[in-house]
């Protein structure tokens, strides 16, 4: 009787030690996915900075056009007077 108490108590402990080995798989399966969804969104990120680092240069660019259009426009209209 003695045996088999502790046959089943080592069937226990075998049965959650499997289990265990399980569910740590499973993390480490949604953990590599996770790493990876990191990566990806770390990629589309970074590619929306350099987007926006970009209609920034362009804006700016427009602006100093603008800005040197409207200096002429002003030269052109104090010569005029």
């Amino acid at each position: 009787m003695n045996n088999e108490l502790i046959i089943q108590q080592f069937d226990q402990i075998e049965r959650k030690v499997e289990r265990l080995i399980e569910v740590c798989r499973s993390l480490e399966a949604n953990n590599a996915e996770l790493r990876e969804r990191i990566g990806q969104l770390e990629a589309d990120l970074q590619q929306k900075i350099e987007a926006e680092n970009g209609y920034n240069q362009e804006k700016d660019l427009i602006r100093s056009k603008i800005d040197g259009l409207l200096a002429r426009l002003d030269s052109i209209s104090q010569v005029q007077e």
